[in-house]
């Protein structure tokens, strides 16, 4: 549902005329509801509720600082592939502590900030960005919080480009690697064990790749919580259609396997 209706001919997002608002601001012009967003942000959250989560809206899908600041009132999280998002989601008010730090290109100036903020966690691409974030920690004398990246080489039956959970593609650890590199993580001096992270893709617009990857992957979660603690499953995307895949937005946690987005804390019970 959103809040963008015609009334007598005219487009309203609410109960604003955006004709109005056009003729004074001109255009091109970008109008959110925050009605809209709301109501999308709480009833993911009521259906969560059972469930011991925290739902992070992927700032890569809009990184508006109004949206931004809107969210973070509303106790949201943050998912963010940079240190420039990072930085946004500070000034917009959000808690670094809320942030999970995902992607393959983080550079060692970003890996400082994001440290140096205490973000959340980092979601690690591979075994390479393990080590150089752990020499990154090391110098500064802090622990950086991770969460590997499982491969569970699934089909997510969406588009080449975009399709991440498969053993062709470059992204994660596969499966039969993960315990290894955990056991070899766990000894790391600068390097806290706090989640399990998956991607396999996105505009992804069927459940059954969700439920066939963490079906491969919820065993190791367990086997993973009972060794180390880990505190969170971090599993799905969801997009809400609106005559398209736009709203990205991401849940994370750790303990089950509800399919409406990416989060759990029971899945590792």
């Amino acid at each position: 549902m959103h809040s963008f209706r015609y009334r007598n001919g005219q487009l309203h997002c609410e109960d604003v005329d955006l004709g109005r608002v056009a003729e004074q601001f001109g255009t091109p012009l970008y109008v959110y509801s925050a009605g809209t967003i709301l109501d999308h942000y709480q009833r993911l959250d009521a259906a969560l509720a059972p469930l011991d989560h925290l739902i992070c809206y992927a700032v890569k899908a809009n990184s508006n600082r109004a949206i931004l600041k809107f969210l973070a009132g509303e106790g949201a999280g943050f998912d963010i592939v940079s240190g420039g998002e990072l930085y946004r989601v500070l000034t917009a008010g959000g808690d670094a502590a809320r942030c999970t730090f995902a992607g393959v290109g983080k550079s060692r100036e970003e890996i400082e900030y994001a440290l140096e903020k205490g973000v959340y966690s980092f979601n690690v691409e591979s075994e390479a960005e393990l080590e150089y974030i752990a020499r990154i920690a090391g110098a500064k004398n802090l622990r950086a919080p991770i969460a590997l990246r499982a491969n569970p080489d699934v089909d997510p039956h969406t588009h080449d480009y975009i399709s991440t959970g498969s053993h062709e593609n470059k992204f994660g650890i596969a499966l039969d690697r993960i315990a290894a590199v955990y056991e070899r993580t766990a000894k790391m001096r600068n390097i806290d064990i706090v989640g399990v992270q998956m991607h396999i893709g996105s505009q992804i617009t069927e459940a059954a790749p969700f439920a066939e990857a963490i079906k491969k992957v919820v065993p190791i979660v367990r086997d993973l919580k009972s060794k180390y603690g880990i505190k969170f499953f971090n599993h799905l995307r969801a997009a809400r259609r609106n005559g398209g895949i736009r709203e990205r937005t991401r849940a994370r946690a750790c303990r089950s396997s509800n399919m409406s987005m990416q989060s759990c804390r029971r899945c590792a019970n």
